[in-house]
């Protein structure tokens, strides 16, 4: 594990999940309006093997395509993302209000940077879980700021 990285389960927010899924290859902590996923190490996160699953079990819990949901990776674990995947995401009409990065070393900020080329939506890093969902929070429960 990274050098200073703050995991879900060790903030104050830990006891405001209303879900928590734990996968084989990480866990996603459900919230009101946003989903916090921390990946295991060494995960090369696809489309098939990954996100279809994830993306199948927050539509049916939220009951929504995801338009009204922000996402926040929080970079515990060094791990890759297939960023082209993100295409099939779209491609199957789901949508995220937001998505954040939480990074806590160079090569994770780096791999962010490419994610975001294949984004289409509202996008954020940065460098500490709380702000994340500070950012999260201010977006999903403040309908005019989110636009």
């Amino acid at each position: 594990m990274l050098v200073g990285v703050q995991r879900l389960k060790d903030t104050s927010f830990y006891g405001e999940a209303i879900h928590e899924i734990t996968y084989s290859f990480g866990n996603y902590y459900l919230f009101d309006g946003f989903v916090v996923a921390e990946i295991n190490e060494d995960v090369v996160f696809t489309w098939e093997q990954h996100g279809k699953i994830v993306t199948k079990d927050l539509t049916d819990l939220y009951d929504t395509n995801g338009d009204n949901i922000v996402l926040i990776t929080n970079r515990i674990n060094p791990y890759s993302v297939k960023p082209a995947d993100w295409v099939h995401f779209f491609k199957h009409s789901y949508k995220l209000k937001g998505y954040a990065i939480v990074t806590y070393s160079h090569p994770s900020y780096l791999n962010a940077l490419l994610e975001k080329l294949f984004l289409n939506t509202l996008f954020k890093r940065f460098r500490s879980l709380n702000n994340a969902i500070e950012w999260a929070k201010s977006i999903t429960h403040n309908r005019t700021r989110a636009s």
